[in-house]
């Protein structure tokens, strides 16, 4: 299926479903929906970093700390989690991603609920070409040093902020 055809959850202020619609329609007319954000670690404990393809329907060649994407219409946050996680990052059989938390996101028209997680990935990647344009592990100091460099994702990068701000430990 075509990734613009998928069905959403379109979700009020409250992230309580009021309707439906494909995914290019909640784009196009500012439908908040729900999304889920998975910071992937791995044995070593480095975060994974990627650039997105020039193709993307929302913040084509922009770099991210999470892998993730939309909810689709019917599924959870934590299923949707795995979901992504695994077709992200190109493998299976990863544990369940861990709930670390949950911000609505709003820039402007934008406004969708974001679940953030948090799952150790110990297999090799092979992240989707459709997705992902360059992809790398890197320490937490190395990640820090390019928040202020390379153009990333806004609501990957307030994902990180909200991170960053909680206390939760990263190190």
């Amino acid at each position: 299926m075509n990734p613009a055809d998928e069905i959403l959850d379109i979700v009020d202020a409250n992230d309580t479903v009021i309707g439906q619609a494909r995914r290019a329609d909640a784009y196009a007319h500012h439908l908040r929906h729900r999304c889920v954000f998975i910071l992937a670690r791995d044995a070593e404990g480095r975060i994974f970093v990627h650039r997105r393809t020039p193709d993307k329907l929302v913040f084509p060649s922009l770099y991210d700390m999470f892998v993730g994407g939309v909810v689709g219409a019917g599924e959870s946050y934590d299923g949707a989690a795995l979901r992504e996680a695994e077709e992200e990052l190109g493998v299976s059989g990863l544990p369940r991603p861990v709930p670390l938390f949950k911000f609505l996101y709003e820039n402007g028209a934008q406004s969708w609920w974001s679940s953030v997680y948090e799952v150790r990935c110990e297999l090799p990647v092979n992240p989707q070409v459709a997705e992902v344009a360059w992809h790398d592990f890197l320490p937490l100091a190395e990640l820090e040093r390019r928040i202020g460099t390379w153009e990333w994702v806004p609501d990957g990068l307030a994902a990180w902020q909200r991170l960053r701000a909680s206390g939760i430990a990263l190190s």
